[in-house]
């Protein structure tokens, strides 16, 4: 039996940075959630912008999640 450790790094490494990437993606719709409860608790307005980038990563977190789940259910 041989096995192709090239293969193995290469979806190491692959998985290692879509996992961070979508860690950092969460987190930075967290904050953008944050700094709304901030503003809108200092009374200095909206945070239009932090609420529509949170759920705008929030939203990209989804299809990531949707797409690898689509990924795993076509190859069955």
């Amino acid at each position: 039996m041989k096995i192709d450790w090239a293969a193995i790094g290469s979806v190491f490494g692959v998985s290692l940075a879509v996992t961070v990437g979508l860690v950092a993606l969460f987190t930075l719709g967290i904050s953008g959630l944050s700094r709304r409860e901030r503003a809108v608790a200092q009374g200095s307005g909206g945070g239009v912008l932090a609420i529509t980038g949170a759920y705008v990563c929030f939203a990209a977190c989804a299809a990531a999640v949707a797409y690898g789940i689509h990924l795993i259910m076509a190859k069955s």
